[in-house]
């Protein structure tokens, strides 16, 4: 495995900074750069760290763990965050490397197997570093390493699912339960064009119909009167504000429902046909950046345990790791699936913009 850099900087009892070896195969060569396994990367330019990711990672500062991030790491770090959350997602560097840009980010926290799958099939060049090495990797859960390559590091987990008000009504128990007349407009669903959660329940569906038949599905729920929102947060506003009574989220959604206060009856979960789609999620860090030590020094400290614990509580997840510091009425409230489903990056590989682009044409044309 090839690691980002060979050393760390960390203060001396004196005040000043010394460097420590972290066991790395690592060589500082002549201009200025830290070899690492073969490969070049330029020592850190400025203690600034650009990290870009999804908007509800930070909007909330109450409840989002981007803000406690920040504090807590530039606490520890002669470092300074600063955040990015452009609409596209990654979908936004994508198209800025294509198109010639400068990717001002060093790191995206926030990557799924299909973001991957997306970047290798429309980028036009190496997006993030590939083979990974870091402290804590050996924590991580089996099963979470979605990324052959090496260039995401899962940092939380968690399950799509319905989210229902049962003060309201009953959610059924199967997808083809979702079409049945009682049900009529009471789903909020996401575009899976623009947001990561609505491309999951597409997946699901999809897993559930096969290639052949998702679509036939799908325009079944437009005849049942689902509404499709852009993002994540769209939908799950609009049903807060109780404009449906269901909606597409998390099966943790009881672990904010809590920290709110609010009436749990109103905050149940379903797994429909008793799964719950696994969408774990990692770090990585963009090939061009100018600060590849504190980038990796960034990944280790998210791994570490009470700060997976903090995200986890905060981004209302599942950690990524086996050590994770968490409450003990965490597994009360967070709540696992019978039967997790997935697809692998292999199987994503070449298919799921095919699969996204086929269901923006129906969609758009019924």
């Amino acid at each position: 495995m090839i690691a980002v850099a060979g050393c760390s900087v960390e203060n001396s009892d004196d005040g000043g900074e010394q460097s420590t070896s972290d066991g790395d195969d690592t060589n500082t060569t002549d201009n200025g750069t830290t070899e690492t396994g073969g490969e070049e990367l330029p020592e850190d330019e400025g203690n600034e760290l650009v990290v870009a990711t999804y908007a509800p990672f930070i909007d909330a500062p109450s409840t989002s763990p981007g803000a406690w991030l920040k504090e807590e790491f530039e606490s520890r770090f002669d470092a300074e965050i600063t955040y990015q959350t452009p609409s596209g997602e990654l979908n936004h560097y994508i198209e800025q490397q294509n198109a010639g840009q400068e990717i001002e980010a060093d790191v995206y926290v926030g990557l799924t197997t299909d973001g991957l799958v997306r970047a290798d099939n429309n980028a036009t060049e190496q997006l993030f570093v590939r083979d990974l090495d870091v402290a804590g990797l050996e924590t991580v859960k089996d099963g979470l390493d979605f990324d052959p390559e090496g260039r995401a590091i899962p940092f939380d987990t968690g399950y799509i699912s319905l989210v229902y008000d049962s003060t309201r009504m009953e959610a059924p128990e199967t997808f083809d339960g979702l079409l049945e007349e009682e049900y009529r407009g009471d789903l909020i669903a996401q575009d899976p064009a623009s947001s990561e959660t609505g491309r999951a329940f597409l997946l699901h569906t999809i897993h559930e119909y096969g290639e052949d038949g998702y679509l036939e599905y799908w325009e079944n729920l437009q005849d049942n009167d689902v509404r499709v929102l852009g993002s994540w947060s769209d939908a799950y506003a609009s049903w807060s504000e109780g404009e449906a009574p269901m909606v597409v989220s998390y099966s943790t959604d009881q672990v904010f429902a809590d920290m709110e206060g609010q009436d749990l009856a109103k905050h149940q979960i379903r797994f429909l046909n008793d799964q719950g789609y696994a969408n774990p999620e990692g770090v990585g860090i963009f090939a061009n950046t100018d600060t590849p030590n504190l980038a990796r020094e960034f990944i280790e400290f998210l791994l570490e345990p009470d700060v997976q614990g903090e995200i986890a509580q905060r981004n209302v997840s599942f950690p990524a790791t086996d050590n994770a510091e968490l409450p003990a009425d965490y597994a009360e409230l967070a709540q696992e699936p019978p039967e997790p489903v997935t697809f692998s990056y292999d199987e994503l590989q070449g298919s799921v913009d095919g699969w996204v682009e086929d269901w923006e044409r129906q969609f758009a044309g019924n």
